[in-house]
Formats: structure tokens, sequence, C-alpha cells
């Protein structure tokens, strides 16, 4: 199964991914806890990219790095949930999901059997902007495994009996989520804000009725329309040279044809005109899931680098003001943490955490004084520490061939300037307190924030009523989830 069949259940609570890694910050290195040692910001020299066309238009880009004998290759495609259809809704992620369960002549176990005869991983899948197709490989065995590489991103077969095997798992996977106060939290928020016929509020794997309603033509269908070679890269790092791998990217997908449609401009919904409490019941939970935001900020923000120290400050880091207040101070919590969910257009700025279900409204109380206190000038102390957690972590995204694709992917996706991973940490370290704070105003305005809190009703709606932070609706999960 693919990479991407494996990880689509993240974006069903793309939060949780917050929440849990900052209350595991705890089980890593003491230091975590801790701000980095001052000084002088590291510097980040990279290889140059080096950029060729194949003869069908396709664009390669190329980074040596010949530490070892290796090599990622990964095809970019510029298609992905947020292409979704209205009424299909989890074709794009789930056209990813099935590239590998059948390509060329090979069924999904030929296709793993090769994939593990040449010491190579292969894996596939989607966000919601792009698909892609990896494969990290011995130099060595850099042209067979391209040669499977280019069956599976151009040849899917689409398999029935494969296709239904994902469906169910996705099927089942929802039912399961309807259970999970966390899942249900995030998704809740999503179909508040955005509502339930954007990508943004529908689960990127869409949901059960159109689950069922995919058909392999649908696949099919979508994969002819995306996978062309004006809407995609491929992005080439490791032990090998242009000379030398240019003719092997040649033979293998220099054939491929088609014409890219366009895609489609996501409309941004308003934001709230006023906060609105949303209790989703879950009798006798253990906890109280809380999630509180409203529409963030594309990534093409000209504040991109303010909104990074800004949220590392408020919720981005282990000794960030919401995780210091309601884990370390107050003991709600196990983790608490916010983030900018930046896409092509406004993904969602949400603060989270799983609370107390009898703290509840202690911690909504101390959520809302984080909130509104950021707004206020933060000391040199306090930005300095921010700017150095950022900036001294930056080069751990670049130590292996992987990490290096991914970034070369983030530019290609966002069109970030050639200079950009060479100038973010000076970038970052230029972010002043006025900038900040600027910025707290402008995108996080409490008082028009939805509020959703997910569990036992009966417990914890009298206090959270008690707190008037706003007009309160009682829903259902089915109501919530639109199920």
């Amino acid at each position: 199964m693919s990479a991407g069949a494996h990880a689509w259940f993240s974006s069903l609570s793309w939060l949780a991914v917050v929440v849990c890694a900052v209350g595991a910050l705890d089980a890593q290195a003491p230091d975590r806890t801790s701000p980095p040692a001052l000084g002088p910001a590291p510097s980040l020299t990279l290889p140059p990219v080096q950029k060729q066309t194949l003869s069908n238009g396709l664009a390669v880009w190329l980074v040596e790095l010949h530490e070892v004998p290796l090599v990622q290759v990964n095809l970019l495609v510029h298609a992905g949930s947020a292409d979704d259809p209205p009424g299909k809704f989890g074709q794009a992620s789930l056209t990813a999901a099935m590239l590998d369960e059948g390509a060329g002549t090979r069924s999904a176990l030929e296709i793993a059997d090769a994939i593990d005869f040449l010491g190579a991983t292969l894996t596939t899948g989607s966000s919601f902007d792009a698909s892609s197709v990896r494969v990290n490989v011995p130099v060595s065995r850099l042209s067979d495994a391209l040669a499977i590489m280019a069956d599976v991103a151009l040849r899917p077969t689409f398999p029935s009996e494969d296709l239904e095997r994902l469906r169910q798992e996705r099927l089942t996977a929802l039912l399961q989520a309807q259970d999970d106060p966390q899942q249900i939290a995030s998704a809740a928020f999503n179909r508040i804000l955005y509502g339930a016929t954007h990508p943004y509020g529908t689960n990127a794997v869409g949901t059960a009725a159109t689950l069922r309603s995919l058909s392999a033509a649908d696949l099919k269908a979508f994969h002819a329309a995306a996978f062309v070679p004006s809407n995609a890269a491929l992005i080439v790092v490791g032990d090998t040279r242009m000379d030398a791998v240019l003719p092997l990217l040649e033979r293998h997908f220099g054939g491929w044809h088609g014409t890219a449609r366009p895609r489609p401009t996501l409309a941004v919904p308003p934001q709230p005109a006023k906060g609105q409490i949303y209790i989703i019941d879950k009798p006798d939970a253990e906890q109280s899931q809380i999630r509180i935001g409203w529409i963030g900020v594309a990534r093409s923000t000209p504040d991109y680098f303010t909104l990074q120290v800004l949220n590392t400050v408020l919720g981005g880091s282990f000794t960030s003001r919401l995780n210091q207040n309601l884990r370390e101070t107050h003991g709600y919590a196990y983790g608490a943490g916010s983030a900018f969910d930046m896409r092509l257009s406004a993904g969602p700025f949400v603060a989270a955490a799983g609370v107390q279900t009898d703290k509840t409204a202690d911690a909504l109380r101390e959520f809302f004084k984080e909130l509104q206190g950021i707004g206020k000038p933060i000391g040199a102390e306090e930005l300095a520490k921010a700017r150095n957690y950022l900036a001294l972590g930056f080069p751990a995204d670049f130590e292996t061939t992987g990490d290096l694709s991914r970034r070369i992917e983030e530019m290609i996706v966002y069109r970030l300037p050639p200079s950009y991973f060479e100038e973010y940490v000076g970038n970052i370290q230029r972010v002043t307190a006025e900038a900040v704070q600027k910025a707290a105003v402008r995108y996080i305005q409490p008082s028009r924030f939805a509020v959703v809190v997910v569990g036992d009703r009966k417990t914890i709606e009298a206090p959270i009523r008690a707190l008037n932070l706003g007009p309160v609706r009682v829903m259902t999960v089915a109501e919530a989830l639109g199920t």
C-alpha cells in the first residue's frame, strides 16, 4: 500500500499533529524545555539547483549530493485535494493512493517485490496542493527504479479489487473517526469555518457518500487531467549528475504527453463576524477537545516570516505561551499549541488542546487570556528566543536527500524565490517586535473566533456558558460532521 494510503488519515485532523507534537516534547531531549543558546544565526549554504527540461517540456530540478550513493527522485504534480470538484471530494487522495496498486503490467504485489529487490522505496501521496510519486534508490539501480516509477506515475491500472479494498478501509476509518473526539473536533472546526461544499471544509479523503460514488473511471479522469508534463516537475537529489541522469529521465518520462486542465480558484469564505461556541456532545468523554480560531492566510502572505515568529511565541514550541500556561502552569493538558496552516489558498489558524473534562472552562479562560495577550508588545528576550528557535532548527530540515527534495517541492508548489532557503534565517532574524504585534492584532482576533469543544455536555456546558465568551450552540456528532 502507498504512503498516501497510510498517511491519508492525518488529513482528517491536521491539527492533531500540532497538539500531539507539543505534548510529546517532554519525552525528547531536556534542552527542548529551554530556549536555544543565543548566538549568531547559522548560515545555510545549499548546493546549487540545476534546471533542465525534457523534450516534452517536463521540468527537471537537480541537486547533487555525493556523500552517499543514493538518489531521491520525486515527481511533483500540481493537483491535490483542493482540486476535487464538488460532489467528488476524495478524488485526488484516492487517485494518489491507487497509483501503486497496479501499474503497467505489474500488480501491487509485483510492484512492491520489484522495488524491494532494488533496495529502493516508492511512495505515493497527495496534499491539498499537490500529489507526488517518490523513489529513493541506490544510484546503481536508478534506471530500473525509474522504469517502475514511470509505470506507477504514468500508467496506473486502477484495478477494481484494490479500489474496493481501499474504499472499504477509508469508509471504516471515517466511521471510527466519529467516535474519536480529537478527530471530531478538527473535522467539525474545518466544516464550521469553510462549509460543507468547500474542499477545506471537508476531509481530504472525502465523505462516506463521495467515497461510495467514486469509480475507477473517476480516478482515471482525474489522473488523465492532472498527471501531464506541463503540470508537473521532476526533482532529483543525490549522487548523480545532470549529464548522467537526464538521458534516463528522457527515456522513461520523455514520451509522456497531455494537456493540463485549469486549476480551480478557491473562494475564501468570509470570516466569522462574531465569536460562537459550539459544544459537540460526546457523553462520558475522558477529555474535552478544544479548537479555537478562524480562517488564516495563504502561503503567499507577505507576513509569512512574521507569522512564523508570532506563532512560535504563541503556540508553536514547547516553551510557547499556550503550552507553558495550559501544561506547565495549570496542568490542564499534556500539550497545547497553535498553527497557521498555510496553503495555496487561506487555510485555518487554530489553537488546540485536549484538556481534563472538569477543567474545560478553566482551560478556555486561559486560552483566551493568551490569545488576547498576544496582541500586546512582546519583550526583547521572548522575541529573541522565538527567532533563535526557528533559525537554529532550520538546517535540520535539510539533513537527508528526502528532506531536501521535499523542500524543493515546497519551493515549486508555492513559487518561492531561488534564494528563499539561503535567506530564511536572515528573514526570521529581521522580524521585529512591532511587526509581531501588528500581525497579532490583524490575524488573531479572539472576539471573532469559532470555538469548538467536543466533550461530555452534562459536565462542561454550564461552566462554558458561565464564561460568557459568546453564544453557545449544542450539536450532536452527526450534526457537526454532517453525517
